[in-house]
């Protein structure tokens, strides 16, 4: 088996959750126990995962907050779970008919229509009950949620704890006042509520990511209590500043001592650092050490180490807290001199902007899904994420640390201006500080995270409550992170129509960097007025892609682009369009589109036409080529800013002999040439101004269509595209032969309808028929095309382009899971998937 997931996530399960490990020593249990021996006896697993068996209700229904509540009759479920992926019940009455009818979660009735790509949020319940354990009883437990969408409503045993409005931060509360006795049960409560017009693309609803019980000792490490940074880097050694941020709840004034081990990946380190301190009683102290790693392995791009930080508090020589956190060695520089350096070596940000969601599986965080998305990224030649427009999950950026991605994590898509009525802006001044907080606090031990967004096209971005909102945001995050830069994503004012771009000046010089959106044009104005900043492309569009990168490569204060968007996901349905002109074009179409399908990547993650010229752009490729679907006579094609050309690597065009069809080639060399059954279509000179596109006309006629690249009078490269015959056979590849026997674990299943040759019929669209057997279930089905409105969860799904996808989610039980692809007059396929 190939190295998988799984063996990255067992890693991160110790390193990548600031996970508190179990306390090592000898038993006490024989003596008579002082507090805080007792407080160190009982101390296990501190962050206990709290996912399983709870029990769901899709609607609203009074009274369920309360202990007493029935809900026998309600579904079971794990989380992290995502309703608005699901399909509509049967008999749900909600709606009236409608033409064209419901389809699997998508209705024409969504209150978010396209922006949410026709899906419905509403109201929905969970409940769990649990009891607590007797070596608890002298504990604080808290309840921790890695996000929920959203404004959630949060009881236990009938006690309200709180409301947390925004759908994308993490937040706990202090559960112990009202915890029943151990023995006795007690009952958690969740009201969602994804109400209105809040998002303008697919959120998800319910909670979607992990929930965490993390029980802790009265002296204790708060919540994302542990940082470290890189200070000073030498050839031989890194200095490093440790913070702890440590709890007394015990009611007395209390000596501690903090010893810190730094544990290296690949060699043992041995020495312990120790500090001591007098916690105040009930109070919060931060305590500091100055740690030296000798010939230290750095975290970077191409081999990014993970380093682990074990802090124990001991009080009275006795330990009462161990928090052990992931960290990287690495440090970071910007200038407008030298761009962006890490570790000293210069670094041209390849990025790409990334919505939350997993296409098929909605926005429901599994972590193999989110590893995944990462590793994708990585393969197609990305460096760099902007996780637009919200903080991403936890386990996404673990996935970030352990493949090298750098992230710019960014913090909010609106401020008090709204951009839909029922959205965040209802919320900000009570809650931005909070979740700006919560968003550095908790993001801050990622060697991944090299730059702090605060917003994105915010509408009140130049306004004077703007630009003092910016300083106070700015102001939070240099009080809890001074190692990391802050940037804001600047657009024109297309809201405000003839105002100047100089208003946006006041903004960026707030900002450590200042983000671009859509305007490289104004990099060279810009810089001339204003040489001492540094600039980023936040975001840019494939059609640009050429003069985008130019300036990346030629402008040392321009650091990087990040491509909108490096995936396709749901909602903002249709951005991405090309259609002929006889279709009533707007911004936006409609029904049946429900993606963006403005991506690199396709939903289920497969490679799109127009990453085949952003790959020459970057110098990934040499030569890529595509063909364009033929355009009837008298009408053109019309492609959205954020679309690319109906055109893709497929030369079955049956029907079409004889007729001219578009060749693009694409190629970073002299120059190319093309032939068609061995017949010379001529070669053509490349230059800049080209933007290293040539294109040909050429009459179509089945067979191999191959095209060559030229430089210093050599051949360096060549592409083939081949015709093929009917499809003959069904093809299953799993991203991994076995997998672990865990819910948070996925087999992704490619699905390829083949020739009799056994390549790939390139504009196949065949119905597949999915059967599965085992320790296993259906999770999703995809196939990236953005207007094959259906089901995501039924065992059924339409090829696009010769391929779809089937992903697979492994029961708890070891064992195997069979699937079997079946599609009338093609020759079947069945595989085996071991869990374990």
């Amino acid at each position: 088996m190939k190295s998988s997931f799984l063996q990255c996530f067992l890693f991160m399960v110790f390193v990548g959750v600031q996970l508190i490990v179990p306390a090592c020593g000898p038993s006490v249990t024989e003596k008579q126990l002082n507090p805080v021996e007792k407080m160190y006896n009982q101390n296990r697993w501190r962050n206990r995962p709290f996912d399983t068996n709870w029990k769901f209700y899709r609607g609203d229904i009074a009274g369920a907050e309360l202990s007493e509540f029935d809900d026998y009759n309600w579904r079971n479920l794990d989380l992290p779970h995502d309703w608005s992926i699901e399909d509509l019940p049967a008999s749900a009455d909600t709606f009236p008919d409608l033409d064209p009818p419901r389809v699997g979660p998508f209705t024409p009735a969504s209150e978010g229509g396209l922006s949410t790509g026709f899906v419905l949020g509403g109201t929905g319940w969970y409940r769990k009950t649990f009891a607590q354990e007797a070596d608890d009883l002298d504990k604080i437990v808290y309840i921790r949620f890695d996000g929920v969408y959203m404004n959630a409503d949060c009881w236990i045993n009938g006690n309200h704890l709180g409301n947390h409005p925004y759908g994308y931060t993490s937040f706990y509360y202090n559960i112990t006042p009202y915890l029943n006795l151990p023995g006795e049960m007690n009952t958690i409560a969740v009201q969602v509520k994804n109400i209105g017009e809040n998002s303008r693309w697919y959120s998800g609803s319910g909670i979607y990511r992990h929930v965490w019980l993390d029980v802790v000792n009265r002296i204790h490490i708060t919540q994302w209590g542990v940082h470290v940074q890189t200070t000073r880097l030498q050839d031989q050694s890194a200095d490093l500043a440790l913070s702890v941020s440590i709890r007394n709840t015990t009611g007395k004034e209390t000596p501690v001592t903090i010893q810190t081990r730094v544990i290296s990946p690949r060699e043992p380190i041995d020495k312990t650092y120790e500090t001591t301190a007098t916690l105040p009683a009930g109070g919060i102290q931060t305590v500091r050490q100055s740690i030296t790693v000798n010939k230290p392995r750095l975290w970077s791009v191409s081999d990014p180490n993970i380093y682990l930080a074990d802090v124990s508090i001991l009080a009275e020589g006795i330990p009462v807290d161990q928090y052990v956190s992931s960290f990287g060695i690495r440090t970071l520089e910007f200038s407008p001199e030298s761009g962006f350096r890490l570790n000293g070596e210069k670094i041209l940000l390849m990025g790409g902007n990334i919505h939350h969601d997993n296409g098929p599986l909605g926005a429901a965080t599994i972590d193999r899904a989110e590893y995944r998305r990462v590793e994708l990224m990585k393969s197609f030649g990305y460096n760099a994420i902007r996780t637009s427009h919200n903080p991403p999950s936890p386990q996404f950026l673990d996935a970030c640390d352990l493949n090298g991605m750098l992230v710019m994590d960014e913090a909010f898509d609106m401020w008090q201006e709204p951009k839909n009525p029922q959205d965040y802006h209802l919320y900000f001044d009570e809650w931005w500080q909070r979740d700006l907080e919560s968003m550095i606090l908790r993001d801050r031990h990622h060697p991944s995270v090299i730059l702090w967004s605060i917003g994105n096209e915010i509408r009140e971005r130049a306004d004077s409550s703007g630009l003092a909102i910016a300083g106070k945001m700015i102001e939070v995050i240099k009080g809890i992170d001074r190692s990391r830069p802050v940037t804001q994503a600047i657009c024109r004012f297309w809201d405000h129509p003839g105002r100047p771009w100089e208003d946006t000046y006041s903004t960026f010089e707030l900002l450590d960097v200042a983000g671009y959106n859509y305007q490289w044009q104004k990099y060279d104005p810009d810089h001339e007025l204003h040489p001492g900043w540094i600039m980023a492309g936040t975001e840019s569009v494939v059609q640009e892609a050429y003069d985008n990168w130019d300036q990346v490569k030629v402008h040392e204060y321009v650091i990087g682009d990040f491509l909108w968007t490096a995936m396709d996901y749901l909602g903002e349905a249709s951005i991405g369009h090309a259609v002929l002109n006889n279709v009533t074009e707007d911004f936006l179409l409609d029904w049946p589109w429900f993606n963006a399908y403005c991506g690199d990547i396709d939903l289920c993650g497969f490679k799109k036409p127009q990453s085949y010229y952003r790959d020459v752009v970057w110098g990934i490729s040499q030569l890529e080529m595509n063909v364009h679907r033929p355009v009837p006579e008298g009408l053109e094609e019309r492609v959205s800013f954020w679309g690319w050309p109906e055109e893709w690597p497929n030369w079955n065009w049956k029907g079409y002999e004889g007729i001219p069809l578009q060749i693009s080639i694409y190629s970073s060399l002299d120059s190319v040439q093309l032939f068609l059954n061995d017949k010379d279509m001529g070669a053509k000179k490349i230059s800049p101004s080209d933007k290293y596109i040539a294109r040909y006309s050429v009459p179509y006629e089945s067979g191999i269509l191959k095209a060559f690249a030229w430089a210093g009078g050599k051949v360096m490269d060549s592409v083939i595209l081949k015709s093929t015959g009917p499809p003959a056979s069904i093809r299953l590849i799993p991203d991994h032969d076995e997998i672990s026997a865990d819910l948070n674990d996925l087999c992704f299943v490619t699905v390829e309808v083949l020739d009799k040759a056994g390549l790939r019929v390139t504009d196949a669209i065949i119905p597949i028929q999915l059967t599965i057997q085992g320790e296993g279930k259906l999770a999703g089905v995809g196939n990236g095309n953005p207007k094959d409105i259906k089901s995501f969860q039924t065992p059924a799904v339409n090829t696009f382009r010769g391929r779809c996808l089937v992903i697979l989610k492994p029961s708890k039980h070891p064992g195997t899971i069979q699937l079997t692809a079946n599609s009338n007059g093609l020759k079947s396929e069945k595989i085996e998937i071991k869990t374990r």
